[in-house]
């Protein structure tokens, strides 16, 4: 995905952004692989009844060339319907496995230095870096090693458009920087609300108010005993993850396994920081081990997250924080204290919008919710190859269309003229990223997780964003959704 600038500013104006839209050009004439191959088993067995006699033979093979031109042609929820078999045949083989239902072994003992996380990340393990104490989480089977950063920064939508336009340019220079070492595989920015504890308010009376036992004193104490944790606060973490498939030359020169791995990404981190502080970010530091902990125990256990917050210590252990059960429905999740499910942003807005034009979503009120935006960064030389090849088939389809008499749609001008702005933007320097949003929805029951939801779309509505439920396949949204792991659907 790529923006691109219609205006040329003056100074102190917000620039408006327009997104790249979502491709849904196939291999040949808008039909994507599996659609060319279920038309060619209808196709072949149609032809062949006609030659080997037809008639009867063609009654016989009926139910073949029929179901192909069904699966081919009608759409189910926007997208064809034989690609729906492969998330179909996937939820029947683990329901079958019974791969929906997780309930931690208490008694069992689990490795040390493992996460006791559900499904696939059962597989991820915990490193603490000596020289930053910084908690890093591997993959040994994706081969990354993943390290989380708190950010604060004041409220983008208060500030006055110069401003903003100068934090929209800082942080394209962030992401820049991401995309130019070529060893980073994801970085999350990772948005969630969280209950309030009350501390925060605690601690400023604290310090800044008078218990001198008067009237006063005593109802402003009990108010923000009260009131303190009924409210609710936003939260941002940055996810970095380091490819080790890529940097393995660099891991090598640093001592090799994980511990140069670490080296490696330290480099990064201290890269990321600089970065982020030029573009007027304050990054709280690298998680800790327990920090990372407290944040999954959260995600899974909601009701217990201000209770973690407000007990220093409590529950800072990784190999405790992961949820006691999590049962898998279609379209939702159930873990220990909350329901939850996951939307993804299909499409992002078509029109000209200004930076702030997630606020809607961002800002709402009374949802707990998470916002993971997943950056993948492309290297260069994978970038280019990656736009010839766009251009080639673009070209050649319209050339094949036009054979055939089709008329051109708009939407695939409309991609190709993408196409050529991330060329464009790649020759002038720029780093070329593919953003994937999900949304984290959770509630204490069915019925107000299905008002939340609603809510949200209404939201993404009004952000000119399209978003659609992930079906069967909650279970791994929820991890790249409300996790900072870097994980990817």
């Amino acid at each position: 995905m790529s923006s691109t600038n219609h205006d040329r500013p003056t100074a102190g104006e917000l620039v408006p952004v327009k997104f790249s839209r979502l491709t849904r050009r196939g291999v040949l004439l808008g039909l994507s692989l599996t659609q060319l191959i279920t038309l060619a088993i209808g196709g072949a067995t149609l032809i062949g009844a006609f030659y080997a006699g037809g008639g009867m033979l063609l009654a016989y093979t009926a139910p073949i060339w029929v179901l192909a031109a069904a699966l081919t042609w009608i759409p189910i929820a926007g997208r064809p319907t034989v690609e729906w078999l492969p998330i179909a045949c996937w939820w029947l083989w683990r329901t079958t496995g019974g791969q929906l239902l997780y309930r931690r072994r208490i008694v069992v003992p689990r490795p040390v230095g493992t996460l006791a996380l559900p499904g696939d990340m059962a597989r991820l393990r915990e490193y603490t870096d000596p020289d930053t104490s910084a908690g890093m989480i591997h993959d040994p089977h994706a081969a990354t090693l993943t390290v989380v950063c708190e950010v604060t920064h004041p409220a983008f939508v208060l500030l006055d458009p110069g401003e903003q336009e100068r934090r929209v340019s800082s942080w394209g220079r962030v992401l820049a920087t991401v995309c130019r070492s070529g060893r980073i595989a994801t970085l999350q920015v990772l948005e969630r609300t969280l209950p309030d504890s009350g501390t925060g308010l605690a601690e400023w009376w604290a310090t800044h108010g008078t218990s001198d036992g008067s009237w006063a004193a005593d109802t402003y104490a009990e108010l923000i005993d009260r009131a303190g944790p009924a409210g609710e606060r936003h939260a941002t973490t940055l996810s970095l993850s380091l490819d080790m498939k890529t940097s393995a030359r660099q891991i090598r020169t640093a001592g090799g396994g994980i511990r140069g791995a670490a080296a490696v990404l330290r480099q990064e981190m201290n890269t990321l920081v600089a970065a982020l502080r030029s573009a007027d970010l304050s990054p709280s530091g690298w998680l800790t081990p327990g920090q990372i902990a407290v944040m999954l125990r959260s995600a899974y256990d909601p009701a217990i997250a201000a209770t973690l917050e407000r007990h220093g210590r409590l529950g800072q252990s990784l190999a405790t924080a992961g949820p006691v059960a999590v049962t898998e429905t279609w379209g939702r999740l159930r873990t220990d204290s909350a329901h939850h499910a996951v939307l993804w942003v299909s499409e992002w807005p078509r029109s000209l919008v200004y930076p702030g034009f997630l606020s809607p979503v961002l800002l709402s009120t009374g949802i707990q919710r998470s916002f993971s935006l997943i950056c993948t960064p492309m290297r260069s030389d994978a970038a280019a190859r990656d736009i010839r090849k766009k251009k080639v088939e673009h070209i050649s389809d319209q050339a094949q269309r036009a054979k055939i008499g089709q008329i051109e749609d708009a939407s695939q001008t409309a991609e190709y003229h993408d196409v050529l702005q991330q060329e464009a933007d790649l020759t002038a320097g720029h780093g070329i990223l593919r953003y994937t949003g999900l949304i984290a929805v959770s509630a204490p029951t069915v019925e107000e997780l299905d008002a939340a939801v609603a809510a949200i779309e209404q939201a993404a509505i009004q952000a000119s964003c399209e978003t659609r439920l992930l079906v069967g396949q909650q279970a791994a949204a929820f991890t790249a959704a409300a996790l900072p792991l870097s994980r990817v659907v």
